[in-house]
């Protein structure tokens, strides 16, 4: 196939031959609008481009314009080129105005060589002819070779036939250093997508991966670096504007990287039909969380990176209160990733007061009650570059797509695997804890970090022992009676603690909880306060971080004070600790495992034992540590 492709070429190039120059533009101006009418993906492509590089300055219309015109110049560039690469020096010239030439020369007199930054605008394929006006230095570009070995000698042969050098960059860059330390012209491009191996620095004010390899060949050699442009200025006509050298000395290669995307920014601005948009130069890579990029990123002192252009990331909470919280060191360290993301968070309305509490989060999009996917869509009118689905439900990736997302990643299963553009390699049940999982999810696709496990911090506040403790208690838990420790204990270790250290009891939950916050009330015999069923979620944190100690069966509640700071003193019966508990090291777990537990039922089918065997007294003890370490002016 490789060889009938080069086969097709030459003939191309033979018929081709035969044809004006003026003729030869013309049809690629017409191919290059037929394939402006018939690919729609490539036309989105250069829309996306254009609209992040002039969103700001052209209005829709002006961009679709400018799409079209695009293909047309760029289908008779293409067209043209071959038909140049056999045309004489002379009459090639001839079509060519030259600006700032004089700019080349005289960096060349100065013995240093040039690093030359060329670039996708016009007729790029013209470079080699036009650097052939100068006959006294040698001449020399480095390339990626064609996957095609057969059109990769054919180009290789044209470029050498017009004196050129070429250097095959997956052979090292060696000759093409000693080539401009000789006095010699290396023409390096600098404005494709550069993958991992680039620098991420701005490109009209959007992050972009760019190679610094013309930087750092200038900062090697100590040759200025000098950005060219052929503009298309009319049919078969063209001109070369020659920049004013750029000067290595005291400068970084990320300086001088950041100069170029600079400079190329004006020459793309000076002819926006040119540059070629059907690049995807803001690819987004796989890993988009950019946490660990090889060279890191790069602003100058006057762009801070809240002026860049967003990378808008959209990520969707899990549905209960107690994941929804274990989300939140996963969706923090995305945001310790790239410096341009603007992170959403998609979250039921009943949580939404939390998802507002942490400040990482910039924006909070409620998912009504009963509303479907396509509701959703229709609702909310906006975009986003990438989703994260902490959920695994086939809803929650139906929500994205209804919202437009093009990239939505997340684990597989609940058969939406064909909705998600990639997953990760490995399973949500090897990761340990729940909040582990999503943390590795999220540093799958680029987040910082690598082994350190999500976690929270306490003791936010000091602590005398002279004032009594301000405890909450959170009796219900929602999944089921198995989690939940019977009343009669709670209000035990209640009385137990009370009688050596009286304190302020509140207790927390849903009003379905009332009649166990009852019973409890009636146990003991000091003040109860009973807020189970009267707090909104914005006064459940406010009066729970206000709290010293939570005590508490396994719940949402319990996760909501290990991020808000409070110690919690936590009842596991039929669930697991190493999945479920309270991040953070200042929590204590009781547990009595027995040979049934974990079971993960709602209802014991049994004794109950795993929840029997706890003892109030032990409860009582660890609330008394709990409240002895909060005291204490270290801890804190």
């Amino acid at each position: 196939m490789d060889y009938l492709v080069y086969l097709l070429v030459l003939g191309l190039l033979a018929v081709l031959g035969r044809l004006p120059l003026d003729v030869v533009f013309r049809l690629g101006s017409f191919l290059g609008l037929l394939a402006w009418a018939i690919l729609p993906k490539y036309r989105r492509l250069a829309r996306h481009n254009i609209g992040i590089a002039f969103g700001h300055t052209m209005s829709a219309q002006e961009i679709r314009r400018t799409v079209r015109r695009h293909f047309q110049v760029l289908g008779a560039n293409i067209l043209s080129s071959p038909r140049l690469a056999r045309m004489p020096e002379a009459d090639v010239q001839a079509r060519v105005e030259m600006v700032g030439f004089g700019n080349l020369r005289g960096a060349l007199d100065r013995g240093k060589g040039v690093v030359m930054a060329i670039n996708h605008i016009g007729n790029w394929e013209l470079y080699a002819q036009l650097i052939g006006r100068v006959k006294d230095v040698q001449v020399g570009t480095i390339f990626q070779s064609q996957r095609n070995k057969y059109l990769n000698r054919l180009i290789d042969r044209d470029r050498r036939r017009l004196g050129l050098h070429t250097f095959d960059r997956r052979k090292g860059y060696l000759d093409a250093v000693n080539l401009v330390e000789r006095g010699g012209i290396l023409a390096v491009l600098i404005d494709q997508h550069a993958g991992d191996g680039g620098l991420w620095t701005s490109l009209f004010r959007r992050l972009a991966s760019t190679s610094p390899l013309a930087g750092i060949l200038s900062q090697r050699t100590g040759a200025p670096l000098i950005s060219v442009a052929i503009h298309t200025t009319g049919t078969a006509r063209w001109r070369c504007e020659i920049e004013p050298p750029t000067e290595p000395a005291n400068r970084t290669a990320e300086e001088l990287t950041l100069q170029l995307n600079r400079i190329l920014e004006k020459q793309i601005t000076g002819s926006p039909a040119d540059w070629f948009w059907v690049h995807n130069r803001w690819k987004t890579p796989a890993a988009f969380l950019l946490g660990k990029t090889r060279r890191g990123f790069h602003f100058a002192p006057d762009e801070p990176a809240s002026s860049l252009q967003h990378f808008r990331l959209l990520i969707r909470s899990s549905n209960w209160l107690g994941d929804a919280v274990m989300n939140i060191p996963a969706v923090r360290a995305c945001k310790q990733g790239r410096p341009d993301l603007h992170l959403t968070v998609l979250t039921p309305a009943k949580l939404a007061a939390l998802w507002r509490r942490v400040p990482e989060v910039d924006e909070v999009v409620e998912i009504l009650a009963g509303e479907s996917p396509s509701r959703l869509g229709r609702r909310v009118r906006q975009t986003w570059d990438a989703a994260i689905l902490f959920p695994n439900s086939l809803r929650s990736a139906l929500e994205a797509r209804a919202l437009g997302i093009p990239r939505i990643v997340g684990f597989p299963g609940h058969h939406r695997r064909r909705l998600l553009e990639r997953v990760p390699k490995f399973t949500p049940d090897s990761c340990g804890h729940h909040a582990n999982r999503y943390l590795r999810l999220v540093r799958f696709f680029g987040a910082p970090g690598d082994r350190e496990p999500a976690t929270f911090s306490g003791g936010m506040a000091v602590h005398t022992p002279e004032r009594q403790p301000r405890i909450a208690v959170c009796p219900g838990a929602e999944y089921g009676p198995a989690k939940r420790w019977p009343a009669e204990r709670f209000a035990a270790a209640m009385r137990i603690f009370h009688e050596g250290t009286p304190a302020e009891w509140i207790l927390f939950g849903m009003a379905a909880d009332q009649p166990v916050g009852e019973e409890i009330a009636k146990l003991c015999p000091f003040t109860v306060e009973n807020r189970l069923g009267k707090t909104s979620m914005d006064q459940l944190i406010d009066e729970l971080g206000a709290c010293d100690i939570l005590l508490t069966n396994d719940t949402g509640t319990m996760h909501l004070a290990a991020f808000l700071g409070v110690p919690t003193v936590a009842i596991f019966g039929s669930t697991e600790p190493s999945l479920t508990s309270p991040l953070g090291d200042f929590h204590e777990v009781l547990r009595h495992k027995v040979d049934c537990s974990p079971c993960f039922r709602r209802t014991c089918p049994i004794d109950f034992r795993c929840m029997t065997r706890i003892d109030p007294a032990e409860a009582a003890a660890a609330l008394h540590r709990a409240w002895s370490r909060t005291g204490s002016p270290a801890t804190a």
